[in-house]
């Protein structure tokens, strides 16, 4: 399997056209798509949420010839890399990298989608729309104690790693996946009235003012909210590439969970 081909089946499940929209549309930035082109034969794909030195290694292990992220293995503009550098490490090794960002958090079925279907919703109003898709959600879950809700996340997200602000009985959620807590973002589940915000990444200012209003705060590492969603998508790759007698891998870093 060449590379483009690989691209469009992802781009099949995640268009690479929703990220372009997601920055036009809401003035974001993102760099999604062919990060590396080594020009080799795909025969292995290992799925990693980030580019790390540990992917590296493991996708050099594993004899991929591409590593396909979440995070952008480039983000911004750089002016130098270094031995050091993980893309450096997958160049020396001839295995290219493909990224998608913003489109698979908002695509559907996509990872911001996925987060509301672990925390138990169903279906959900939508913050930022897009012509497929979207990110930001508030739902209704099934009515039930705070300490139980964060149980419930701990088993099904497989993390240790929660913080939880309130003691309010769970009813309505407003998640966002990955960095999902600014202005906009509270602003919009104050307005849908949720009693109960999901996220990771949150600021001590906008944490203070949700429980302020009375609202329950429940902070995700920002690796597991998305590593849900993440295993999802790269089985339905996988599905899709067995046809094509490719195998893949998946990473996983246990000590970001």
């Amino acid at each position: 399997m060449r590379l483009r081909e690989l691209y469009d089946i992802i781009d099949a499940q995640a268009p690479f056209a929703l990220s372009r929209e997601y920055c036009e549309t809401y003035e974001f930035y993102d760099n999604s798509g062919v990060i590396l082109d080594c020009g080799e034969e795909i025969d292995c794909v290992l799925f990693a949420l980030d580019l790390s030195a540990r992917a590296a290694e493991d996708a050099k292990r594993a004899g991929a010839q591409c590593v396909v992220t979440h995070h952008p293995a480039i983000y911004r503009p750089v002016s130098s890399l270094h031995a050091g550098d993980p893309l450096v490490a997958c160049a020396r090794a001839g295995i290219s990298v493909i990224s998608a960002h913003l489109n698979l958090d908002a695509a559907q079925g996509g990872i911001d989608e996925e987060l509301m279907l672990g925390l138990g919703g169903k279906s959900a109003e939508v913050m930022h729309k897009l012509s497929q898709g979207g990110y930001g959600r508030v739902y209704a879950v099934e009515e039930e104690p705070l300490c139980a809700f964060a149980e419930r996340i701990r088993a099904r997200f497989c993390t240790d790693r929660l913080v939880v602000y309130g003691d309010r009985p769970v009813k309505t959620v407003a998640s966002f996946c990955g960095a999902g807590m600014d202005e906009a973002t509270v602003a919009f589940a104050l307005s849908k009235g949720a009693d109960t915000v999901v996220t990771s990444d949150g600021k001590h200012h906008l944490i203070a003012s949700l429980v302020a209003q009375g609202l329950n705060v429940v902070l995700m590492t920002h690796y597991a909210a998305e590593y849900y969603g993440f295993v999802r998508f790269a089985e339905n790759i996988k599905n899709k590439l067995k046809g094509a007698g490719v195998r893949t891998e998946v990473f996983t870093d246990e000590r970001l969970l």
